[in-house]
């Protein structure tokens, strides 16, 4: 079993930068990797970011490249993601979730956080 819990959230205003946390808790989350999702208001659920905790590789949505990071900290059991050039488009509900594989499909992860909002302001 895996616990995951998100933190960082907050308004700010476009071409802002955030820095949002997830710290995994569980005898084995290691063996996980992790992702990052957002869920904009009548919007399906979308990959953000994946990073291996073991390998450090890396997966990025398109739009995001460039502009956030995902990194993790294996001391803190903590995940990051680094949003620096925010824009409007990317408010939404920020999810942590662990799974089996580095990949783009919710389908890959079992393991979910509760969210935290991130909203952008012109």
């Amino acid at each position: 079993q895996v616990q995951l819990v998100e933190s960082g959230g907050e308004l700010v205003q476009a071409g802002g930068s955030l820095r949002l946390s997830c710290t995994a808790s569980g005898r084995t989350f290691s063996r996980y990797y992790m992702g990052w999702f957002r869920q904009a208001p009548g919007k399906e659920r979308e990959f953000v970011a994946s990073i291996g905790w073991n390998s450090g590789n890396t997966m990025y949505e398109d739009s995001v490249r460039g502009r956030f990071t995902i990194s993790t900290e294996y001391a803190k059991n903590t995940v990051y993601l680094q949003m620096n050039s925010l824009t409007p488009e990317d408010t939404a509900v920020y999810y942590c979730a662990a799974g089996w594989a580095i990949s783009n499909s919710p389908n890959s992860y079992g393991y979910w956080g509760q969210g935290t909002q991130v909203t952008v302001s012109l």
